[in-house]
């Protein structure tokens, strides 16, 4: 009976839910659990019966698990650690060989989230077993193997390489937007400029056709971008407008992602920061904890109001003892990028730091020295310990741009003099530094020197052995450079007097030996190159308008004002120039609509310098809704870039009104003008003093002529004086004298639009006088800059007669004697006029 009994008991387990007689009850056990105790306690209580797919079910919703809870509160090391952890290791390791394709890499890479060491035997075997089976694999796991080689730091790998090659023969094959920009990211170092330009293309299509709710492709695609260092505008306009679908659905840790990318690919849409401006400001009432705050914070204080930044500070100087060392790092830069005042937030952000000075990596160190340094903490204790914490950590690093780094940031600190353990250092590792990085570690021995009162007895041997080894390995570099693209990379942030007098000039020349590699992709990076080095190089300018007008469909609309930058800045005039021109409106014509504001305010700025007025631009620039739009953007950009904008439209503004005044432009910056003038003092310098006490001289008094005079549109000369129909000086009823010169500082006056500008009698002229620096020359040569000519073309409009007295005729060996100067200025005034 009982027998029966329990025949029958057992006949309605199987029949419950329809279960089969062989159903696997391990399985169906750890399908039911619902914490990771519990599948710890069913691994506990079948070790001997286990599976691999047991292991593998048991792996996947242990990292399953971790994977749904928010990053602070993951448990991975208690996982990690715990005794049945090591049996689904041990018992996965020894069932390799079983394993299928799918579950290989699928543990593979469950095993790596919960953080097993890449040295670690499983993952060892696991990856050589993946490697034999690399050319079986589906591309969906292929993809995610990856992945586990990025984790594992294996990005330039002879594996990687193989999985590139793959990715290149199966492109056309890939048709998963997840695979491929997955993909992107783990080969991106290893991409050929060809296979590059078959990834984007295959970008392009896949996520013209993706569901535009997977933001997270996108990133990856942007990522990819800026990994390869290409800010392809296509693409990236085109991730942009389906981010730009998902803002509702971004928090403020993606957002801060997308901003940081989009500023290392100087991609600046005004679209997207108007739309997460608003959408931070919606979180703010739910960043609540330390993480998502400090997101917020360094998102959005940058572009926030000042009312919105205090209460940000605010909330800031509540959580700071709840911040880790990485979320008071973030916190720090933020408030020198925002430059911020708040000493009770920023002394209690460094002592957050102070306490967590010993789990700081290199790169860690040096940001918190940069941000210290330019936010003007006074601390002399805690840079002592910075200095020390820099000093050692150089002297064991091993990669050149970790030493050029740290190196940068220790000249930053105060120090009597540079330590020999430093020079090794640097001795050691120049020979492998790029040009950026020589270019850095000059700018940091000019500081050492300057600061080192031993150099001032004499010329210490180890300066003058670094400052000749990099003056060797910079010439080195250049003679051997024989790719265009990478050399431009290169010189990108290159700056510096070193830069300046030792390499400039062979630069020029190494790029005239590569000028048939000049393209319409690198045209841009190459024009910007020109105009921040200030050289007038005509065989390169030429080469890059004949480049530009045969291939200007190619080019970007965007990348147009790059392109033009160096003809309108350096004054080059030839009849390609011109053509370049022409063909450069053409283009951005029909986009005129898609431009950020204030690049386009920029780009026509320089037009403006060309004497170029294509009437479709101003007409936009200078309509309500293109200013209003301006206005929204300007509250998002840094403060920096803001002001340089504002000031562009006013110059814009100034030569719209004098040189078309058919376009009826109104002049609207009358107010921003004086507001400039009440706020600021312009540095006199002791040539002017001269030319001043010397005009005094030969006009017959002082009582002849005014100093800093503010013209109409606020222009300011340096010196004015009024000839009547004989040449001969005419007086003004208060004189200015060199009382305008005390402390070195012209102070400003009312504008001119002000002030009662008397009628000149029939026949007299005005006359400006104006001295140019080297600033307002190319460096190369006496040719003049364009923002000079074109002020001397508005001075000219505005009725003066204008004199310039360049800097290399008034130094001139040939006026040496104050006879010579008064000669020189007689000459320069007292010409006829043209007719």
């Amino acid at each position: 009976m009982f027998h029966l009994r329990g025949v029958g008991s057992f006949i309605r387990r199987l029949l419950h839910n329809n279960v089969p007689a062989n159903r696997d009850q391990i399985l169906d056990q750890l399908r039911i659990c619902s914490t990771e105790d519990h599948i710890f306690d069913v691994v506990g209580k079948n070790k001997a019966k286990l599976t691999l797919n047991h292991v593998s079910l048991a792996v996947k919703m242990l990292w399953h698990f971790q994977k749904e809870k928010p990053q602070l509160l993951r448990t991975v090391q208690l996982i990690k650690s715990h005794p049945e952890f090591l049996t689904l290791r041990i018992l996965a390791e020894n069932k390799i060989a079983l394993m299928d394709d799918l579950v290989l890499v699928d543990l593979l890479y469950s095993f790596l989230r919960l953080n097993v060491e890449p040295h670690d035997s499983l993952v060892q075997q696991l990856v050589s077993e993946g490697w034999l089976r690399l050319d079986k694999l589906p591309m969906a796991s292929l993809s995610k193997f990856a992945i586990c080689l990025t984790d594992q730091q294996l990005q330039q790998s002879s594996l990687m390489g193989q999985i590139t090659n793959i990715v290149d023969q199966k492109l056309s094959s890939i048709n998963d937007a997840r695979i491929l920009t997955t993909l992107l990211i783990s080969i991106s170092s290893l991409v050929s400029p060809r296979l590059r330009d078959a990834l984007v293309s295959r970008a392009d299509v896949l996520l013209g056709v993706m569901d535009q709710s997977h933001y997270n492709n996108m990133r990856r695609v942007v990522q990819f971008l800026r990994n390869i260092k290409y800010g392809h505008r296509p693409l990236l306009e085109k991730c942009n407008q389906i981010l730009l679908h998902n803002i509702p659905r971004l928090n403020a840790e993606n957002i801060s992602i997308f901003l940081g990318l989009y500023q290392s690919l100087q991609f600046n849409n005004c679209d997207f920061r108007l739309a997460v401006k608003q959408r931070l400001m919606e979180l703010i009432d739910s960043s609540t904890d330390p993480f998502s705050f400090t997101k917020l914070f360094a998102a959005l204080a940058p572009m926030a109001s000042q009312e919105s930044r205090d209460g940000l500070e605010s909330t800031a100087l509540l959580l700071a003892d709840e911040f880790s060392a990485q979320q008071a790092l973030a916190i720090a830069e933020t408030l020198e990028e925002i430059q911020s005042r708040n000493l009770s937030l920023i002394n209690k952000i460094v002592s957050v730091i102070q306490r967590n000075l010993d789990v700081y990596k290199p790169v860690e160190i040096a940001r918190i020295v940069q941000a210290l340094y330019l936010l003007r903490y006074q601390n002399p204790e805690l840079f002592i310990k910075l200095r020390n914490i820099l000093l050692r950590f150089l002297e064991h690093s091993i990669f050149p741009h970790e030493v050029t780094m740290l190196t940068r940031v220790l000249s930053m600190l105060p120090s009597p003099r540079l330590e020999d353990s430093v020079v090794s250092r640097l001795d050691a590792m120049v020979p492998q530094c790029n040009l950026n990085d020589l270019s850095s570690i000059s700018v940091a021995l000019a500081k050492w020197v300057r600061n080192d009162t031993s150099y001032r007895r004499g010329t210490p041997g180890k300066y003058v052995r670094l400052l000749q080894t990099l003056n060797h390995c910079g010439q080195n570099r250049l003679q051997t450079a024989d790719r265009l693209d990478l050399l431009l990379e290169d010189l990108r942030y290159i700056s510096g007097e070193w830069f300046e007098e030792m390499l400039l000039e062979q630069i020029m020349a190494t790029l005239q030996r590569m000028s048939e590699q000049i393209n319409w992709t690198n045209v841009p990076d190459l024009s910007i190159f020109l105009t921040r080095s200030n050289f007038l190089c005509v065989p390169l300018m030429e080469r890059i308008a004949d480049v530009a007008i045969r291939d200007i469909d190619k080019i970007h609309h965007s990348a147009t004002y790059a392109t033009l930058l160096p003809f309108s800045v350096l004054n080059y005039d030839s009849e390609r120039a011109d053509e370049l021109y022409n063909v450069c409106i053409q283009r951005l014509t029909p986009h005129i609509g898609s431009f950020d504001p204030h690049l386009l305010v920029l780009l026509a700025y320089s037009l403006a310098v060309a004497d170029s007025f294509p009437e479709e631009l101003v007409k936009e620039i200078f309509s309500i809704d293109f200013l209003g739009k301006l206005d929204a953007q300007l509250e998002t950009l840094p403060d920096a870039l803001n002001m340089r904008i504002r000031l562009r439209l006013m110059e814009l503004n100034r030569a719209v009104c004098l040189e078309c005044p058919e376009f009826r432009v109104p002049w609207f910056h009358e107010g921003y003008c004086q507001h400039l003038q009440e706020k600021g003092n312009k540095l006199i310098s002791p040539v002017q003093k001269q030319i001043h006490k010397l005009l005094g001289e030969v006009l017959g008094g002082f009582h002849f002529v005014q100093v800093a005079e503010v013209t109409p549109y606020f222009y300011t000369v340096d010196f004015e004086c009024i000839l009547d129909k004989q040449l001969q000086p005419l007086p003004y009823g208060e004189p200015r004298t060199l009382q305008i010169f005390d402390k070195g500082k012209i102070h400003w006056g009312l504008s001119s639009q002000e002030k009662d500008r008397n009628e000149l009698p029939p026949g007299a002229q005005r006359v400006a006088i104006n001295f140019l620096d080297f600033k307002s020359f190319c460096k190369n040569s006496h040719h003049i800059r364009g923002d000079a000519l074109m002020t001397k073309r508005h001075l000219e409009i505005l009725g003066y007669r204008v004199v310039q007295i360049p800097h290399f005729e008034w130094n001139s060996m040939e006026l040496s004697t104050l006879d010579a100067w008064k000669e020189y200025l007689k000459k320069k005034i007292f010409t006829e006029r043209l007719p």
